[in-house]
C-alpha cells in the first residue's frame, strides 16, 4: 500500500514539475534571511547556484561569497569595487570612480566572456539591455554578494552565460552618518537610518577634478587625450519588511560624468585645428529606478519587480574625424534612451522524500526599449517584447555520498517587432560526490544562451549601426571541481571549458567612426585555484590563481585569435589588532592582449589593481577609515578592446563614521 502511495505521489510530482513549471524565477537570496537559517554562518551558504540554500562546499559549481564584513574590511565603496578583484574576474572600465560612458558601462568579465554576466539584486534581474552599472550601488547597502561562475541559464535565463552575480541588500539598518574627503576633489556623504524592519539610506560621492583616462587617434589626421571630470554618483533607497515573509525595496540611482577630448597632435593641416583645442565633450547622465516586492516561505518564492532607466548623452562636437570644423546640426551631440523591464517570478518547492526534491517555476517579463527624441535622434522609436520561461529542477540524493541535480528550461518570446521572436531549450546536469565531511568533488555540464538586445538589432545612437539579423548566442560549459572546507581553511579547484556559438560582439567599422554587432565563435579552457585562511588571530589571507586561454573566431578572422588575459593572480591579507583593521588586496592580470574587431590582437602590459584600507574604531560609535587605491601609482590600461583607457593615479579617501 505504501509503495502504491509513493508511486502516486511520484507521478503527481512529475506532472507538477512539468506543468507547474509555471512557477519560476528569481529565487532571491532573501531566503538567507528566513528564520530557519539565520543562525547558520551565512558566509558559508550559497543560494544562487541551485536556488536552495546549501553550504558552499556542498554546491556543485564554482562559487564565491563576499560578506558584508569582507566588503567593509576591503574599503570598497561600490559593488563594482567589490568584484573588480574577485578570483577569475577581469575588470574593464572607462574611468575612475567607476565612471561609465552612458550605455558603455563597466563590465564584469567572467572567464573571458564580456557579455555573459547576469546581475541580480535579491534574486531579481536588474540588467538593462544586457548592461549594468555596479558602480552606482553603494557598498554600505550590501549584505553579501554571491558570484557563481559557469552557465546559469537553466535557472535564470538569458544573459547568464558565463556567470551570475547576486547582490543581497541589507534588511536591517545601523543608524549612522558618514562624511569623507579625498584627493582630486573627492567627497563622500552617506546616511543610514532604520530598525529591524525599515532601512532608509542615502549616498553621494563625487570625484571633481579631472584625470586623463585615454589616448586615441583621429583617423590619420591627429591624436587626442581624454580628460574625465565631475564624476558624480548619488542614490537613495528604502527597504521595508511588511511581514516576516513579505519585503518591499525601492532604489533610485543617478550618475553623471564628463569626458573632454583635447587635441594633442595635428598630423595634417586642417582648417584652424591646433594642439590644445577641444575636439569634443560628452556628458553622460543616467537615472535608474529599481522596485521589488518579494515573498518567501518554506515552499514558495514570488517576486514582482520593475526596473526603469533613462540614459542621456550630450555635448559639443568641435571637429570632425578629418579635423574639419563642424557646422550646422553636427556641432551638438545629444541622444536619449529609456529601458524598462518588469515582470513576475514565482517558484514552488516540493520535498518528495528525504532524498528527492523538486523545484518548478514560471518567469514572465515585459521588456521595452525606447529611442527618445533628441538633437541627434530625429526619429523616436519604441520596441518591446514578452519573455516567457518555464523550468524544472530535480535534486536526487542517491546515497550518502552521491547527489545529482538535473534541470531544464524552455524560453520563448512573443510580441516582438517584425515577429523576431526566439525560443530556446536548455538543460543542465550536476553531480556532487562527498569524499568526507570536508572534501567534495563535483561535475557540472550546463547549456546557456543570450538573446540579442533591441539596441544591438535596431541601433542605440548615430554611432551604432543596427544589425536586425543577429542570431542568439548559445554555449555549453563543462566543469569539474574540488572543494575543501576544513576549520578555517577553504580550498577550491575548478577545471573548465566553454564553447559559445554566435557570440554577440561589438565590431568597429574602420573609417566611419561607427560600430555594429556581429556573431562570432568563442572558446576558453582554464583552471582556477583559490585558498581562504580565515583566522580569529591577527592575520587572515586569501589568494587565487586563474589560467585560461580565451579565443574568438569570426568571418573577418577565419582563425582563433587571442582575447583578454591568460593569467590572473588575486590575493589579500587582513591584519586585525584591537581597534585597528588593515587590508591590502590586489588583482594582477598578465599575458594580456587587446582585441580589435578585424585586426589581429596585440599584446598590452599587465594591469595590477591594488587597494589598501585601514579602519580605526576609538569607541563603539565612531570609526575612521583611510582607503588608498592604485597603491603603486601604476599607469595601467584597464580596457580590453582596441580602445585604450587607463586606471586613475594613486588616490586616497578619508571617511569618518558616527553611529547614533
Amino acid at each position: 500500500m505504501m509503495i502504491l502511495q509513493n508511486k502516486k505521489i511520484w507521478s503527481q510530482q512529475i506532472a507538477l514539475g512539468v506543468t507547474a513549471v509555471m512557477l519560476s524565477g528569481s529565487y532571491s537570496l532573501a531566503e538567507a534571511a528566513d528564520k530557519q537559517i539565520v543562525t547558520e554562518n551565512l558566509g558559508d551558504v550559497v543560494v544562487t547556484a541551485t536556488r536552495s540554500h546549501k553550504r558552499e562546499v556542498d554546491t556543485p559549481a564554482a562559487t564565491e561569497v563576499i560578506t558584508a564584513q569582507e566588503i567593509r574590511e576591503s574599503g570598497s565603496k561600490t559593488a563594482a569595487e567589490v568584484l573588480e578583484k574577485a578570483d577569475g574576474v577581469a575588470y574593464g572600465a572607462f574611468g575612475h570612480n567607476g565612471a561609465a560612458m552612458g550605455t558603455m558601462s563597466n563590465e564584469i568579465n567572467i572567464r573571458g566572456v564580456d557579455n555573459g554576466t547576469l546581475v541580480l539584486m535579491n534574486g531579481n534581474p536588474i540588467s538593462w539591455r544586457g548592461k549594468y552599472d555596479l558602480s552606482a550601488i553603494p557598498a554600505d547597502t550590501i549584505e553579501r554578494i554571491e558570484l557563481v561562475k559557469g552557465s546559469g541559464s537553466v535557472l535564470y535565463g538569458s544573459e547568464a552565460m558565463a556567470g551570475v552575480v547576486n547582490i543581497i541588500t541589507k534588511k536591517k539598518a545601523a543608524n549612522m552618518v558618514t562624511v569623507g574627503i579625498g584627493s582630486s576633489g573627492q567627497h563622500h556623504y552617506a546616511l543610514n537610518v532604520g530598525d529591524d524592519r525599515l532601512v532608509i539610506h542615502g549616498d553621494f560621492s563625487e570625484w571633481k577634478h579631472g584625470v586623463d583616462v585615454s589616448r586615441s587617434d583621429v583617423g590619420t589626421a591627429g591624436h587626442t587625450r581624454t580628460n574625465l571630470n565631475n564624476v558624480k554618483k548619488q542614490s537613495i533607497g528604502i527597504s521595508y519588511a511588511i511581514t516576516k515573509n513579505l519585503d518591499f525595496l525601492y532604489n533610485h540611482f543617478e550618475t553623471e560624468s564628463t569626458y573632454d577630448r583635447w587635441l594633442t597632435d595635428v598630423v595634417k593641416p586642417a582648417d584652424a585645428a591646433k594642439v590644445g583645442t577641444l575636439f569634443n565633450s560628452r556628458t553622460y547622465e543616467t537615472q535608474r529606478h529599481i522596485t521589488q516586492l518579494n515573498y518567501h516561505d518554506k515552499k514558495w518564492k514570488a517576486s514582482l519587480y520593475w526596473n526603469d532607466g533613462t540614459v542621456e548623452s550630450h555635448g559639443p562636437t568641435s571637429w570632425t574625424s578629418a579635423l574639419k570644423k563642424t557646422t550646422g546640426t553636427g556641432r551638438f551631440y545629444n541622444t536619449r534612451e529609456r529601458n524598462v523591464t518588469y515582470g513576475l517570478d514565482v517558484q514552488r518547492r516540493w520535498q518528495l522524500s528525504p532524498r528527492t526534491k523538486w523545484i518548478g517555476g514560471l518567469s514572465l517579463q515585459r521588456e521595452r526599449y525606447q529611442k527618445l527624441y533628441a538633437h541627434s535622434t530625429a526619429k523616436a522609436e519604441d520596441y518591446s517584447r514578452n519573455n516567457w520561461a518555464v523550468f524544472a529542477q530535480l535534486e536526487q540524493k542517491f546515497d550518502d555520498k552521491n547527489t545529482g541535480i538535473f534541470g531544464i528550461r524552455q524560453t520563448w518570446t512573443t510580441g516582438a517587432w517584425r515577429s523576431q521572436n526566439y525560443h530556446n531549450f536548455s538543460a543542465s546536469g550536476q553531480w556532487l560526490h562527498k569524499m568526507d565531511k570536508a572534501n567534495n568533488l563535483y561535475v557540472n555540464i550546463s547549456q546557456s544562451f543570450i538573446m540579442p538586445t533591441f539596441s544591438q538589432m535596431y541601433g542605440a545612437t548615430d554611432a551604432g549601426v543596427p544589425n536586425p539579423d543577429l542570431k542568439p548566442q548559445k554555449g555549453v560549459n563543462y566543469e569539474i571541481g574540488w572543494k575543501q572546507n576544513h576549520h578555517n581553511h577553504a580550498w577550491k579547484l575548478a577545471l573548465f571549458h566553454m564553447d559559445i556559438a554566435d557570440n554577440i560582439s561589438a565590431k568597429w567599422i574602420s573609417g566611419r567612426s561607427q560600430y555594429t554587432y556581429e556573431n562570432e565563435d568563442f572558446r576558453n579552457t582554464g583552471v582556477e585555484l583559490a585558498c581562504d585562511i580565515k583566522s580569529n588571530n591577527t592575520l587572515s589571507y586569501h589568494w587565487g590563481i586563474t589560467w585560461q586561454n580565451p579565443q574568438v573566431k569570426s568571418t573577418k578572422k577565419d582563425y582563433w585569435d587571442r582575447k583578454f588575459g591568460r593569467l590572473q593572480l588575486t590575493g589579500g591579507v587582513t591584519y586585525k589588532k584591537g581597534k585597528l583593521i588593515s587590508n591590502l588586496s590586489g588583482s594582477y592580470l598578465c599575458e594580456r592582449v587587446q582585441t580589435p574587431s578585424s585586426e589581429h590582437s596585440f599584446e598590452t602590459k599587465p594591469y595590477f589593481l591594488t587597494s589598501w584600507h585601514t579602519s580605526y574604531k576609538p569607541d563603539a560609535v565612531q570609526e575612521i577609515t583611510l582607503t588608498v587605491n592604485n597603491v603603486l601609482n601604476r599607469h595601467d590600461v584597464i580596457s580590453h578592446s582596441a580602445s585604450t583607457y587607463y586606471d586613475a593615479p594613486a588616490s586616497y579617501m578619508l571617511n569618518y563614521t558616527c553611529k547614533f
